[in-house]
Parts: C-alpha cells; sequence; structure tokens
C-alpha cells in the first residue's frame, strides 16, 4: 500500500499491520524531526534514483528510524528522509535543511536498500496522475440529476482514462506520451476529424 502524507495515521498503519500488508506512506516532517537529520553522518546518505532507475544528481537518501522518537507508533516502522537540491525558484520550507528540500515516508519494509525503497514510494505518483486525469475528463463533476445518469457517466470516464492511460505505451518514444488530456483530445483525437 502506497499513499502520500494523507495515508500517514495511526489507523491507516495500524490497519495496514494487522491485515500483514506492507506499507509505505508519506511522513510529515516537523521541525524536531527535521532537525534530526542534522545528526545523520555524512557517510549514511546514499545516492538517490530519478524515474528511471539511474543515480540522481544532486539527491539522497537516508534512514532517519534511530534518530527520532517513533514511540507512539506501532513497532517495525523505518522512516526513510530524501534530501535533494530544490528545483529553480522553488520556495524552501521551514522544514528544510541546509539549503536541501527534505521529504520523507514511512514503511515496515525490511528488505531492500534504500534507493529502492525511495524509488517504490515516489512510483506512487503516476497514480496519482491518472486520478487528476480522471477527474479533468469528467470524474470531477456529476452534472447528471439520477444516479443511474452518473453511473453511467462514471463508466464513461472510466473508458476516457483506458483510453488516455494507452499514451504510454502506444506513444512511449514521442513527447506526446505526457501530455494532459486536454492536449490529447485537441491535438490527437480530433486529427481524424480535420478536413
Amino acid at each position: 500500500m502506497r499513499t502520500d502524507s494523507g495515508g500517514g495515521t495511526h489507523e491507516f498503519v495500524q490497519y495496514c499491520q494487522q491485515r500483514r500488508l506492507q506499507y509505505s506512506v508519506g511522513f510529515t516532517l516537523t521541525t524536531i524531526t527535521a532537525a534530526a537529520v542534522d545528526r545523520i553522518p555524512e557517510h549514511v546518505w546514499a545516492p538517490a534514483y530519478d524515474a528511471g532507475g539511474k543515480v540522481r544528481d544532486g539527491a539522497w537518501v537516508a534512514e532517519l528510524t534511530g534518530l527520532i522518537d517513533l514511540s507512539a507508533w506501532r513497532s517495525g516502522m523505518r522512516v526513510i528522509v530524501r534530501a535533494e537540491r530544490p528545483h529553480p525558484g522553488a520556495q524552501l520550507r521551514f522544514t528544510d535543511r541546509n539549503g536541501l528540500r527534505l521529504t520523507a515516508f514511512a514503511t515496515n519494509t525490511t528488505r531492500g536498500q534504500l534507493p529502492d525503497l525511495e524509488l517504490r514510494h515516489r512510483r506512487r505518483a503516476c497514480y496519482e496522475d491518472r486520478i487528476r486525469a480522471a477527474k479533468d475528463t469528467g470524474l470531477r463533476n456529476l452534472p447528471l440529476h439520477g444516479s443511474d445518469a452518473n453511473r453511467i457517466g462514471i463508466e464513461i470516464v472510466c473508458l476516457v482514462a483506458e483510453l488516455t492511460g494507452l499514451q504510454l505505451l502506444v506513444l512511449h518514444d514521442h513527447h506526446a506520451r505526457h501530455w494532459e488530456p486536454k492536449r490529447l483530445r485537441l491535438r490527437l483525437f480530433s486529427t481524424a476529424t480535420r478536413p
């Protein structure tokens, strides 16, 4: 189970552990937990990976588990922190340290290298993108009056989401692979109707 910090609650973690599920949830850093990052020795930081699984310049991961108080959480929880140079123009937060953007997640996974676990956690973002795209194609508003009609509307949105999801497979070597639904509709789907 992978979620952003919205899933980083005691109840959700307990739910996962009771069902013997592995979880990877966003972990909100407070100023106290962010200050613990300063106590991580320099040699412990490992290079982080980009989305393709290659080493990303300017990003590192380390385990924060033994440096913060996790007694209120279920046993077996690990906290892994990522430090990276922010993108140009990005605003730093109060919890960022030494000019680096900090993000963290909690997991109960015991195996695997830290960069692999962190990459696995970040890959949940592609699902969030698909949900956002579904909202852009009609899932945000259900304008019909009856529940049966709205159910049909949801099925149509799901069909559109499946079709736009094919862009990842079909357009794998083209920059259109990353187009948003509106651009796909205007540039690709309407092409056949042009004279």
